[in-house]
């Protein structure tokens, strides 16, 4: 039996993501393994270069089995280097901390290479049984007809819905106060807040069914 690991919200967060990637492994013991991660890399905590140059190793090493789809925060900097949104904003969003990480003076001073894999980042995945996202979807549309905005954005009213959408919706995003991951009939937010003090947290899936069979968690 193969596993899934669905991993939340990061945010510059290496030592955390080093130690949940581990205890994943131990988790899974012989079993093929695939990582989803759902999103932003970066800014607010203090290794993002670390953390996104971890991930392009780990693309490397398990090819189609490492999944990283863009987050808001990817898209957010990647906006900045474009000049279609405004620099102080993300700075003041978290930014500032990631030019300190990369020691660059400006978004466009960051490696070629990170703001490429940035690029290259999907929206989503779908494995059949649920939709991996950053943010969530518009519950009032189908999945092949979402808008990019509200797969990196959104918040209501995903959150407050409760209509079955034909897969368990997996998400970060909307950061938990409660440091423990939310699951309900319809979607899984695994953003505990990692950068602002709780865990960084891990869902394991397996084929059987969409509901996660485990949550793996690193303070």
């Amino acid at each position: 039996m193969s596993l899934t690991y669905a991993v939340g919200d990061i945010h510059g967060s290496l030592r955390k993501l080093r130690g949940l990637i581990a205890r994943c492994w131990e988790h899974a013991g012989e079993q093929p393994v695939t990582f989803v991660f759902l999103g932003d890399y970066i800014d607010r905590g203090p290794e993002s270069a670390g953390v996104v140059g971890y991930l392009i190793d780990m693309q490397a090493a398990l090819r189609e089995r490492c999944i990283a789809l863009m987050g808001n925060h990817e898209a957010f900097a990647l906006g900045v280097m474009e000049g279609t949104t405004d620099a102080d904003h993300w700075l003041s969003q978290g930014g500032a901390e990631t030019l300190r990480s990369y020691g660059a003076a400006s978004a466009r001073d960051l490696p070629r290479e990170h703001v490429e894999w940035m690029r290259s980042l999907p929206l989503s995945y779908d494995d059949g049984q649920r939709f991996f996202v950053h943010a969530g979807v518009d519950p009032n549309k189908p999945f092949d007809a979402q808008d990019d905005h509200d797969l990196l954005w959104i918040r209501e009213p995903f959150l407050s819905s409760r209509r079955q959408l034909g897969r368990l919706v997996v998400h970060g995003h909307t950061p938990l106060a409660t440091a423990a991951p939310d699951l309900r009939d319809n979607r899984l937010n695994l953003d505990t807040g990692a950068v602002f003090g709780g865990p960084l947290t891990a869902a394991a899936f397996s084929p059987a069914e969409p509901a996660p069979i485990a949550f793996l968690q690193v303070r």
